[in-house]
């Protein structure tokens, strides 16, 4: 991690939350009919989270960054480094995580609610609001494997927003749904973000990571590059964009 961002961070008296420490992390592939060989998705990232910032990840497809927020999450372990969580509760607002296809709407508002650790009685108070929400109607009490990626995504978005935890991870689905339900949901994130809510951002729209991240993390080939201001950020991820495109 750059040092002298991270000396300006604790100087600013802003309280981390979440960092890695050069985390690595790996898949098995095969390689013939017996052999297997590791492929290193991350390979000593080190950035941290501090409590009520919006922070964006950056990188080429293939980078690592969903990798990284899956990590984040708790949905995967590091194979090498440390992850550090000072005690928070975490969502992954992705398309399918964490969902169990045989399980309705409903039921998966109420598990994914008891993963973050909150309390029975809370998520069955905001169970009707979750299927208000998402717009699902009588789908909310079908098995997810009737559902098409949209509805999936409708789902987990308004589970992370009623449910609320402490850090909100989006990984690239503010563009899923009916166009009406994109500006809801986009409006919606909006609104949380400047509510002084956590956010890591995974998106390759510069715009909206302009828009709503304080800071940027650019990851390139497992690797992280670099970690500062927005603008410093996006500088380098254009260029190196720039570069791959000649």
């Amino acid at each position: 991690m750059d040092t002298l961002t991270r000396m300006s961070i604790n100087e600013a008296n802003k309280e981390e939350i979440l960092s890695f420490d050069q985390v690595s992390y790996f898949f098995s592939q095969r390689k013939g009919f017996t052999k297997r060989k590791k492929f290193w998705a991350l390979k000593d990232v080190s950035f941290n989270i501090c409590r009520g910032e919006t922070v964006g990840i950056l990188g080429h497809n293939g980078a690592g960054k969903s990798t990284v927020l899956r990590l984040l999450a708790g949905i995967y372990e590091p194979d090498q480094g440390q992850i550090t969580n000072c005690g928070v509760s975490v969502s992954l607002l992705s398309l399918q995580a964490g969902f169990v296809p045989y399980l309705s709407g409903r039921e998966n508002s109420i598990l994914s609610g008891l993963t973050l650790g909150i309390s029975k009685k809370k998520i069955l108070e905001e169970i009707e609001a979750i299927h208000a929400f998402s717009e699902l109607g009588d789908f909310y009490d079908q098995p997810l494997h009737t559902y098409s990626t949209g509805m999936r995504a409708r789902l987990g978005f308004s589970i992370a927003f009623r449910v609320d935890p402490d850090v909100l991870l989006v990984d690239e689905v503010l563009g899923v749904g009916d166009s009406e339900f994109q500006q809801k949901s986009a409006s919606k994130m909006r609104e949380k973000i400047r509510g002084n809510k956590t956010v890591v951002l995974v998106s390759h729209n510069t715009h909206l990571i302009r828009e709503l991240c304080q800071r940027a993390v650019l990851i390139e080939n497992g690797h992280s590059i670099i970690q500062a201001d927005t603008e410093t950020v996006l500088k380098r991820y254009l260029e190196s964009k720039n570069q791959k495109a000649l």
